[in-house]
């Protein structure tokens, strides 16, 4: 068998795929560099007055006294908070779309987030997880973030657990998922009332402004928290990337190339319902960043997940970031929910996708 090389007029197989997996490179390494100039901009906007030079130097330890106490203390905790909680729920829903082979499955979508936001309502309500103060600036601090997360993931596991069910054992098409995701939601969403309706009137207000979605809330404790989650959740992605790409074959071919379905589709899925606990458990709901994220750069990079899945965490990253600086400079000096402006963001092209409509693959 002849060995095909490269001529002058015609690149070889080589030359090809170097062009084809350079070009995803540079649109990572892009990506890579806009998130950090937005991550800037995002330390800068704010009430109080500060220029870029002033944040960089902040960050590199040359600020003054002033402006490195509202760099530090309260405005990187809170970019820090956007780049790791949008990161994470993006890869947890290419992660979704590609196990369930449904490309409308998110967390937001699927109920995992209701499911979580019900666990952590529980935690601060009946179990005490939360205290109440009269600051402006939260309603509610977690007092115990890890029974908040453990209880978030508890219930958002059932719901993973409802939805994978369905998906094996039913053979459920891809329509019928968003409606069992949009079943779960509601009933998850009425436990949320239920819980509410025996609460206190201050853990009723504390509850819901905690609901709201919210990246001012989030100090080093729980960043470092979100992103020892969210980083080890990436590896362990990256590490099944290629079954993720026999996956979009179709499960018989995955089954013939040797993938373990079943197991991978049950750890991605766990992984995932983790990643969305700990973002809704700190943060409050931030909806179709899953959705999105994976969705624009599935359309831009390929379906290739040794791209996809880096390209998604960044598109996530800046999706949630662009957020923020506009829930913060919209209406100066009030601060608008950041899970609000994702959901405007996010519904059209949720209804975009659904108008257009899309084969099961």
């Amino acid at each position: 068998m002849k060995k095909v090389a490269a001529t002058p007029g015609r690149p070889g197989r080589l030359e090809i795929y170097q062009h084809y997996t350079g070009k995803k490179k540079v649109i990572i390494l892009l990506m890579s560099l806009l998130t950090a100039i937005l991550a800037v901009l995002a330390i800068n906007s704010g009430g109080m007055d500060l220029n870029p030079f002033q944040v960089v130097m902040a960050i590199l330890g040359q600020g003054n006294p002033v402006s490195d106490v509202v760099i530090w203390n309260i405005r990187l905790p809170r970019v820090m908070a956007g780049v790791i909680a949008g990161a994470g729920l993006s890869v947890a829903g290419c992660v979704m779309q590609n196990n369930l082979r449904n490309p409308l499955a998110s967390p937001s979508t699927l109920g995992i987030s209701n499911a979580a936001a019900f666990g952590a309502n529980m935690a601060i309500i009946v179990f005490g997880a939360g205290s109440i103060q009269s600051a402006s600036t939260d309603a509610v601090i977690i007092n115990n973030p890890y029974i908040v997360t453990i209880t978030a993931f508890m219930w958002s596991i059932i719901a993973t657990m409802i939805i994978i069910l369905l998906a094996r054992f039913r053979d459920f098409s891809p329509e019928a998922m968003i409606l069992a995701g949009v079943a779960i939601s509601s009933l998850f969403s009425a436990g949320i009332i239920l819980i509410q309706y025996f609460a206190q009137d201050t853990q009723i207000a504390a509850v819901v402004f905690w609901t709201f979605g919210d990246l001012g809330r989030a100090s080093w404790r729980e960043v470092i928290i979100m992103g020892i989650l969210v980083g080890l959740a990436i590896i362990y992605f990256m590490l099944m990337r290629w079954d993720y790409n026999a996956l979009d074959s179709g499960e018989e071919t995955a089954k013939g190339l040797g993938v373990n379905v079943a197991r991978v589709r049950l750890g991605g899925m766990l992984v995932s319902s983790l990643i969305t606990a700990a973002a809704v458990s700190f943060l409050g709901i931030i909806g179709f960043i899953g959705l999105v994220g994976p969705q624009i750069m599935r359309r831009v990079i390929g379906g290739d997940h040794r791209f996809l899945i880096p390209a998604s965490a960044l598109m996530g990253a800046l999706i949630l970031l662009a957020s923020d600086i506009m829930a913060r400079t919209i209406i100066t000096p009030i601060v608008l929910p950041v899970g609000a402006i994702t959901s405007f963001l996010g519904a059209p092209l949720f209804l975009y996708l659904l108008a257009r409509g899309y084969k099961r693959r």
